[in-house]
């Protein structure tokens, strides 16, 4: 039996109209189909709470959107969001820029594109992928805790971060193509757990599915 599981969850649909690459900003939040997708999460982890899962622990990156994507869980599990900084976006030179063609060819953003496989323009990813890790773990000891054998935690992040931490879970390679990642707005990244706190699986879902036709398709928003 597994231990504990740790689910990473990523936020809901921004508000963005211009479609920048909005990262660390703050004060971006969740347009109205992101509000649907977050209720309907709560929905989610409120019937697998009634199902018996013992669901004990929740935090969320600082950033306004995964604060409000965490509101609705909160609110239906009656757990406290614990703000977690290890979990917020990726640091990224492109921030609040529309990221198109014509924007990168702009010779003063060159030096920045030297080396995607680290990448040049932002956090590199292993940093990335080890600081949500520490904050996974944590969270695995802290569900531990509270609910014992066989409890659960959910940490509300953004793509990048998660995609990284999958990747290096899984033992992949971290570099990769943006445009590939299989992390949905709202969706669910679970690393389970056995006794020994070894890693035995990465699950993957997307329980606000039928709410993503139509919605940002914006890379890393």
């Amino acid at each position: 039996m597994p231990q504990a599981t740790v689910h990473l969850l990523r936020h809901g649909e921004v508000h963005n109209p211009d479609g920048v690459l909005y990262g660390r900003l703050p004060e971006f939040h969740l347009s109205e189909l992101g509000r649907e997708m977050a209720q309907m999460l709560a929905e989610h982890f409120s019937e697998r709470s009634a199902q018996g899962v013992k669901i004990v622990h929740l935090a969320a990156s600082p950033l306004t959107r995964a604060q409000e994507t965490a509101q609705p869980i909160s609110e239906a599990l009656n757990l406290e969001i614990t703000t977690e900084g290890r979990i917020i976006e990726a640091a990224n030179y492109f921030e609040g820029l529309h990221v198109s063609k014509a924007e990168l060819f702009r010779p003063r953003h060159w030096p920045m594109l030297r080396n995607p496989f680290r990448p040049s323009w932002g956090e590199p990813y292993k940093e990335q992928a080890a600081r949500v890790i520490a904050a996974v773990q944590d969270a695995r000891l802290r569900a531990i805790e509270l609910g014992g054998d066989g409890a659960e935690a959910i940490l509300v992040s953004h793509q990048l971060p998660i995609w990284a931490t999958r990747l290096s879970a899984e033992g992949k390679p971290l570099w990769h193509d943006p445009r590939k990642r299989e992390c949905t707005l709202t969706s669910v990244t679970s690393l389970v757990f056995d006794d020994d706190g070894a890693l035995v699986r990465v699950d993957y879902s997307e329980p606000a599915a039928v709410l993503l036709p139509g919605a940002s398709s914006t890379p890393g928003a």
